[in-house]
């Protein structure tokens, strides 16, 4: 088999120096790439996870507001089938109608406070977030 021999050439100084230089930028290039990568993806799962648990506790208010409103609601015909007259039926029901209002509007009050909570929570880890990228 016959031997060919690859002649030796030397790599000029500037290109060495050009591919290193090239190298050390990518490099840098793909680090920065990367931490940023992981700064958004940190910043995914805590919005995530405060997403999850705003709605839960929403979730869990609102399942409360119903139990108590339909507790309220089978109280109000309990009472209504022992009435002897309109009147008492009337006043009963007015009775149940403003309280009922009031726990309405205090469940109300309540929901839209975690509301609150989970869109200042939300927008503050977006601003963190702009400020880290930034």
């Amino acid at each position: 088999m016959p031997n060919f021999e690859m002649p030796k050439m030397e790599i000029p100084a500037e290109f060495r120096e050009f591919a290193e230089n090239s190298s050390s930028q990518i490099r840098e290039t793909f680090e920065r790439m990367k931490s940023a990568a992981e700064a958004a993806t940190d910043v995914i799962e805590e919005t995530f996870a405060t997403s999850t648990k705003g709605a839960s506790d929403y979730g869990l208010k609102v399942i409360d507001a119903t139990r108590i409103n339909t507790s309220a609601v089978f109280d109000f015909y309990a009472k209504l089938m022992t009435t002897e007259s309109l009147s008492d039926v009337v006043e009963l029901a007015t009775a149940h109608a403003r309280k009922q209002f009031e726990a309405v509007t205090a469940q109300s009050k309540e929901l839209a406070a975690l509301i609150q909570k989970f869109t200042t929570e939300t927008s503050k880890m977006e601003r963190e977030a702009t400020w880290r990228a930034g």
